[in-house]
């Protein structure tokens, strides 16, 4: 907004004075400030400005008044014959700038923020507006020190900052509150304790009462159970609410004669009170298959085994694993292995899962195929695998494999152990015997010999296999085949 003051005209009467925007002048100056000196202006200025500065018309500093504290005396004791400019940091130059401009047109400029250099540490902001003086030339630059607002604005900024974090947790809790919820095999309900009408239901819970999940909330969670029942459930959630403390009761599912037990706590939300109740059925229904039970405790046995147990695709992407293989990769939750190749934790990437699964789709299983696991974070294991092919229908087949952790085997590591010592000792046989270039020679035919044969014996003699692990093509290795005299060398089809 534009705003004026009032001047007298020729013939005496008043008419608005139009100056620049945001400047609101005295009406009569003359008259205010009749018989005010130097001294008395200058107090006045110091005494309304955190600091005010002198600048002639090429912006060199004249003098200065500063009743800041925050800025310390070394700071500014040389500014006095410095240009502004250079009492600045390196970003607000432009506006000094700005400001010197405006004042030099004969204007009052609008405020702007300016960061000083200061040796304490953190810049210090000062909020500067420029207005010409005299006719010289000359300026004054007046300034308000912002530094309790750049407090604030950190504070404001930390706090904002504090509350997206605690966001984000909240949004982390609830997501593993929610995935809990739904993967339960157990039977949960959330029941409002005021009039309670089952506020959610997990999937768990629709398959135990065979309903729609859409239909679950808003009915009344007694009448879910028979009518001789409704009364203990009215009874043990009362004494729940009453108490505060976790108990069971038994009662029968509505039209199923399905005897459950049902155990529920109290907890608090939004000004409310919530139930959370578990039901589970005391037996077996009668159209669940006989050996279900057996083939429970077979999982749990996977699920609990020393070894680790993967079940994956035809294509090697990864459906379930145990725990014991969520350690030896050192994942640390069975959701960061689902969905990943296992390829990725082998030692031979692209080659080891691919010598595995054309094994099981040739011979249907793979035994003590030794290789190593590696770990998310760099470490690695020796294993063996041993793999089996599950056929569901002509096109749906899975592999499941066993991986054991063979580190630790004392006869393994002085097998390889006499491996490696063998080469050698038919080396230093050969020194004196030989000059010193047929001996590199006949020391990178012994390597090359041993390398191909412990190929052959990690592939099971699958030529093809051999080949990719070692890098070659397949005429390549049956040229060194030959030449060891290794393997059956007029069958060059071999697999």
């Amino acid at each position: 907004m534009r705003v004026t003051c009032l001047e007298k005209s020729k013939n005496g009467q008043l008419k608005p004075e139009r100056h620049d925007e945001g400047v609101k002048q005295f009406n009569t100056p003359q008259n205010s400030f009749k018989g005010l000196k130097a001294e008395g202006t200058a107090t006045l200025i110091a005494a309304a400005t955190d600091i005010a500065l002198v600048i002639d018309a090429d912006g060199i500093i004249q003098d200065l008044s500063l009743r800041d504290d925050d800025l310390p005396s070394d700071d500014y004791e040389g500014w006095i014959n410095k240009p502004w400019i250079e009492t600045v940091t390196v970003e607000s130059r432009p506006k000094v700038e700005a400001l010197l401009d405006s004042a030099l047109s004969g204007s009052t400029s609008n405020w702007r923020h300016i960061n000083h250099p200061s040796s304490r540490g953190p810049d210090l902001p000062i909020l500067y507006a420029t207005a010409p003086i005299g006719s010289d030339g000359k300026m004054l630059a007046i300034g308000r020190s912002a530094v309790v607002v750049a407090e604030l604005q950190q504070k404001l900024l930390q706090a904002q900052q504090s509350m997206e974090r605690n966001y984000l947790q909240i949004r982390h809790l609830e997501t593993r509150y929610r995935l809990l919820f739904q993967v339960s095999s157990e039977a949960v309900f959330i029941v409002d304790a005021a009039n309670k009408k089952v506020v959610e239901a997990n999937p768990a819970a629709e398959k135990l009462l065979g309903e729609d999940g859409a239909k679950l909330p808003g009915q009344k969670f007694t009448k879910l159970f028979s009518d001789s029942g409704n009364g203990a459930v009215e009874n043990f959630l009362g004494e729940v609410r009453s108490t505060g403390r976790r108990t069971q009761v038994k009662a029968q599912l509505a039209g199923q004669g399905l005897e459950c037990v049902l155990s529920a706590s109290l907890f608090s939300q939004n000004g409310g009170s919530l139930y959370l109740i578990s039901v589970n059925p005391l037996q077996e229904r009668a159209e669940e298959p006989k050996g279900s039970n057996v083939h429970d405790k077979l999982l749990k046995l996977m699920e609990k085994a020393p070894d680790g147990f993967v079940l994956t695709g035809a294509d090697g992407i990864i459906l379930d694993a145990n725990q014991a293989f969520i350690e030896l990769t050192e994942t640390g939750s069975e959701e960061r292995v689902l969905g990943e190749s296992l390829d990725r934790w082998f030692g031979r990437s692209g080659v080891d899962l691919n010598v595995l699964t054309a094994n099981l789709r040739k011979h249907g299983s793979v035994r003590l195929f030794a290789t190593t696991l590696r770990g998310e974070y760099g470490s690695s294991v020796d294993v063996e695998v041993s793999a089996t092919k599950l056929v569901m229908s002509d096109d749906d087949s899975y592999f499941g494999f066993i991986i054991r952790d063979i580190g630790l085997r004392l006869e393994n590591n002085s097998r390889k152990q006499s491996r490696l010592a063998r080469p050698v000792e038919q080396l230093t046989e050969l020194v004196g015997r030989l000059p010193l270039r047929d001996l590199v020679q006949e020391s990178t035919n012994m390597v090359e010999r041993y390398c191909i044969e412990a190929a052959l014996e990690i592939t099971g003699e699958n030529r093809t296999s051999a080949a990719e692990i070692l890098g070659l093509s397949r005429q390549s290795l049956y040229v060194k085949l030959r030449r060891y005299g290794l393997g059956d060398n007029d069958s060059e089809t071999s697999e």
